[in-house]
């Protein structure tokens, strides 16, 4: 029986649930072994939220729900559940009650914003000849080819919805920083890292897949909000 909480891990615009496959190797060599990653429809805010909780509910004993990118809207929103007791923030947004991520990025955007396009059904996308650039800079050109044309497209709508009860204002935070993030201005990142009041905050000079690029750092965060949880 392990002393370690459980890891869930939520994947943001773009990618899926194996876009954390760096983490959870490193996380398994660390004695953590009861980890999930969430498949969120990315659907809407109310969809991914609603997955995330489903399976949150599922586990028994403490919880450390890792948002990224866009995941960090839905730990967000779906973390007010009574085992869940820590949430990390990588390269993500945290919306307060009332925000959305659409809104936050309007206020800042980011370097790649313009290389986002809508397809005829409503779906964003990265333009693949764009994807390295934008998401992934510090990434070989083979894995950010992968993600390019394995990434996995929100409903448009799903920018606007907006967050409800924030459950940062309730549990310990953490959050990492990319500094060279062209998908969320850093300057939005430190503005809600710095609101959240987290336990701690890590700047890492990375791209937007700091969780590919830098998966020891990342998990050295993980690490630290599991261990502060059980001393």
């Amino acid at each position: 029986m392990t002393d370690k909480p459980t890891v869930v891990l939520v994947h943001g615009f773009w990618g899926g649930a194996a876009h954390w496959s760096k983490v959870i190797v490193e996380l398994n060599k660390r004695g953590f072994t009861s980890l999930h990653a969430v498949e969120n429809p990315l659907t809407s805010l109310a969809d991914d939220a609603d997955r995330t909780r489903t399976m949150v509910r599922q586990i028994e004993g403490p919880v450390v729900l890792v948002g990224h990118s866009y995941g960090g809207a839905v730990i967000t929103e779906a973390g007010d559940l009574p085992n869940v007791a820590a949430l990390v923030y990588v390269a993500a947004f945290a919306p307060d009650a009332g925000e959305s991520p659409g809104q936050i990025t309007q206020e800042k955007p980011p370097a790649a914003f313009e290389n986002i396009a809508p397809d005829s059904d409503g779906y964003l996308w990265v333009k693949q000849d764009k994807f390295h650039e934008s998401f992934c800079q510090d990434l070989p050109a083979d894995e950010a080819l992968v993600m390019a044309v394995t990434q996995k497209a929100p409903l448009g709508s799903t920018f606007a919805d907006t967050v409800t009860a924030p459950a940062w204002r309730a549990k310990p935070t953490w959050f990492q920083i990319s500094t060279a993030d062209r998908m969320i201005h850093p300057d939005n990142q430190r503005r809600m890292a710095q609101r959240m009041n987290p336990r701690a905050t890590v700047e890492l000079d990375t791209s937007h897949a700091s969780l590919a690029s830098q998966p020891t750092p990342v998990t050295d965060l993980i690490t630290a909000a599991a261990t502060d949880l059980t001393g």
